[in-house]
């Protein structure tokens, strides 16, 4: 399997798709340069994952001893600080450690102003001096949720987004829950341990099934995972969105994260109001 590479209508973009790895990149300076970089990186993270992924789907104890990869270890540090009284295993950080890694590579093969890399909504980002970057907020169904944007001098490099629509499954109803923190990999733990709070057990309206049900080589094993949330009242919504922020505010306080927004059906929580704008504005789409 070889990697997929194409340029965007742009110009200024590129896709990069390897097996279930789908990436967007940005460049500002020799971007050309900065591309061969990320594809030669590409090329091999696939495999290296590969040859640790029995351990790395497995629950995080003190006693799990450190991977050997690259990659695999980006994850173990990301995931660990998260690790002490909550189910999580080190695929938690996958989608984030593989941006981290890919940017890395391309921050290191030439000078870059400014560069991104996009991993489904897991963003590694690099900023030099004077430089910003900007960014919306949107729902699964291309609603628009809101604006960010990360200066240089803030201690953001890494954004993720994490809830019931994304790919992975979630042991949350959240719509979604987007953090931001130090690096990509972070970002993408605790966007996902915060979505999972974000519940109202037992429900009626919400189904769930077991995570092997639905794949065998899931991480989560026969954790319920939820499959169908419908309607709630305001005092459930607000309910379910109180216990992600108790989470979230936890993680803040511990110096893990820097900043989360939660949304569920229409209602939106979050850390720092200064951090994110939100929005009811018509819905936009990518």
């Amino acid at each position: 399997m070889e990697v997929s590479a194409a340029i965007l209508p742009c110009g200024k973009r590129l896709h990069l798709q390897h097996g279930p790895i789908d990436l967007i990149i940005g460049a500002d300076g020799d971007r050309q340069a900065a591309f061969v970089a990320a594809k030669q990186r590409l090329d091999t993270i696939l495999q290296e994952l590969m040859e640790e992924l029995p351990e790395l789907r497995l629950n995080l104890t003190s006693d799990v001893p450190q991977p050997q990869g690259c990659i695999a270890r980006r994850m173990d540090k990301a995931v660990r600080p998260f690790a002490n009284d909550v189910y999580v295993t080190r695929m938690a950080a996958v989608a984030g450690s593989v941006a981290d890694e890919v940017l890395r590579a391309m921050v290191s093969a030439t000078p870059l102003n400014r560069a991104y890399v996009n991993n489904g909504g897991d963003i590694a980002l690099h900023l030099e001096a004077e430089q910003n970057f900007s960014l919306a907020v949107m729902g699964h169904d291309g609603t628009d949720l809101g604006r960010i944007k990360i200066n240089h001098d803030d201690p953001i490099r890494g954004i993720a987004t994490s809830g019931r629509h994304g790919r992975s499954f979630s042991l949350g109803i959240a719509d979604s829950v987007t953090v931001l923190t130090e690096n990509a990999a972070k970002a993408d733990v605790a966007a996902t341990l915060i979505a999972n709070t974000i519940d109202i057990p037992g429900h009626a309206a919400i189904d769930r099934k077991r995570a092997s049900e639905l794949d065998d080589t899931s991480d989560l094993g026969d954790l319920p995972v939820v499959t169908h949330c419908g309607s709630l009242s305001n005092t459930e919504i607000s309910s379910a969105l109180l216990r992600g922020r108790k989470c979230a505010h936890h993680f803040v306080t511990r110096g893990l994260i820097s900043e989360a927004a939660m949304f569920l059906q229409g209602s939106a929580e979050t850390t720092d109001p200064q951090g994110f704008t939100l929005s009811q504005r018509t819905p936009i789409y990518a």
